[in-house]
């Protein structure tokens, strides 16, 4: 189920400096080096796959852009959140 804005902005209030635009949950991760970028984003993918959830993103040396949204809604939902969550929590154990 798609959430409304209301309830994005919300939950946007317990994830760390996560933002809402163009229709997708966005953040920017900066890191030590390509190394470190990289291997974020082989946990992510993990946890992405386990949950059969899928980001959009990029990566440009130690800079890793991460764009959420639930293409089979057509828009944000619970999927996205959970995913976002995941994604803080191994950012978390990343050493910058």
């Amino acid at each position: 189920m798609v959430l409304t804005d209301i309830e994005i902005n919300e939950k946007l209030k317990q994830l760390n400096a996560w933002s809402f635009l163009d229709g997708r949950l966005s953040k920017e991760f900066k890191f030590k080096n390509f190394k470190q970028a990289f291997g974020f984003m082989t946990q992510v993918a993990i946890a992405a796959e386990v949950m059969d959830h899928h980001p959009e993103w990029s990566n440009v040396y130690n800079k890793v852009e991460i764009n959420l949204v639930t293409h089979s809604e057509d828009g944000i939902t619970m999927l996205d959140i959970d995913l976002a969550n995941q994604i803080e929590i191994i950012n978390n154990t990343i050493k910058v």
